[in-house]
């Protein structure tokens, strides 16, 4: 559609090489889940010369290696809580509703952006480079902030292909809102034919009409109290995260009356439902919570290294020894604690 949507617009020259237009719609590393790719970026680079370079090897391969330790130490380790909870919702209340909502916000994020590296290190390892797909959402400290590190190259079509035609923020305030609101609620849509989606995506229109309507009282809040002035980052980005875990229930939930149910029962029984937390319980082992917290705190120190300093770039003025054993440590992390026999497929294989 992007591809058909930039000709009509005479913003790309019809592809006249049917061999190349199918190249590029059946580019193989990103055919499943994205990056959804517009046709500026990759059509060119089936025209150019590629050849071997060790540089684009090495680039690819960490990518991909990085892909699979968030999916498959992090994300499918977290699955079998998640699945075993929001499967049989009604057998929970409290801390497991909590806990299992938690997991499935980093689940969700390890599994697809893990996709996204794998297919990007893919494509890299042959030459080709597609855009990045995620950039740390977890430490936004706003939804509309989220929206713009969290699946970009859907963000963006839906902005430039939706949001925009019906008028952007160039039009009144209040029709300003309802772009927002019926791009939010088609992104639902997008997702499947379920009223779980449709209300998901509802829900984060209303957080970014609701964020834009308090935006004024929020700052004089901040201006008011140096106390949380000085923590205005860390309030921003927990607030952040907690509503998007919020709308994660409804995008996990198999039905509605299921997450109605998760909702209801989030706070209830608070002190007695934390000895449900025992992973023999919830399906799991307590080596997979050891393994579970490790990988997430290595992801995330990571992602926070990351915004500091470009780690790539800092790998590549090390010595070559320190390179091979952080290479190496990564590896035998993947293959050491991976939860191989979960065997969960991608998520965002069923959209």
């Amino acid at each position: 559609m992007s591809y058909t949507i930039e000709v009509y617009r005479g913003k790309q020259p019809a592809e006249r090489n049917f061999g190349i237009y199918a190249l590029y719609v059946m580019f193989y590393p990103q055919l499943v889940a994205g990056p959804i790719e517009r046709p500026q970026n990759i059509l060119h680079q089936f025209y150019e010369k590629h050849t071997f370079k060790a540089e684009n090897i090495s680039e690819g391969l960490k990518l991909i290696a990085w892909g699979l330790f968030k999916k498959v130490v992090i994300a499918d380790r977290f699955a079998v809580v998640v699945n075993k909870v929001y499967n049989n919702p009604s057998e929970f209340e409290g801390w497991p509703l909590i806990f299992a909502t938690f997991l499935f916000a980093f689940q969700i994020y390890c599994d697809f952006s893990g996709y996204s590296d794998i297919a990007l290190g893919t494509a890299r390892v042959i030459g080709y480079k597609l855009m990045k797909n995620f950039n740390s959402p977890y430490f936004s400290s706003s939804i509309s902030e989220f929206w713009k590190r969290w699946h970009i190259s859907l963000s963006t079509w839906f902005r430039d292909y939706l949001y925009i035609p019906l008028g952007g923020n160039r039009v009144t305030t209040y029709r300003w809102y309802f772009n927002l609101f019926i791009t939010f609620l088609v992104s639902g849509l997008w997702h499947g034919a379920n009223w779980t989606y449709v209300i998901w995506g509802s829900l984060n229109g209303i957080y970014l009409i609701t964020e834009s309507l308090t935006k004024g009282i929020v700052n004089k809040l901040y201006l008011s109290s140096d106390f949380l002035a000085k923590r205005k980052k860390a309030v921003g980005l927990f607030s952040t995260f907690v509503l998007t875990c919020f709308s994660w229930i409804f995008f996990r939930a198999k039905t509605v009356q299921d997450a109605i149910y998760i909702v209801e029962h989030l706070f209830s029984n608070l002190q007695s439902s934390i000895k449900l937390l025992k992973p023999s319980l919830l399906g799991s082992t307590q080596y997979d919570y050891i393994i579970g917290t490790l990988a997430l705190i290595i992801l995330l120190g990571t992602e926070y290294l990351n915004s500091r300093i470009s780690i790539s770039l800092w790998l590549k003025q090390q010595k070559i020894a320190t390179r091979l054993l952080i290479y190496y440590l990564l590896v035998m992390f993947i293959l050491l604690f991976g939860s191989f026999d979960v065997q969960e497929q991608f998520i965002y294989f069923q959209f």
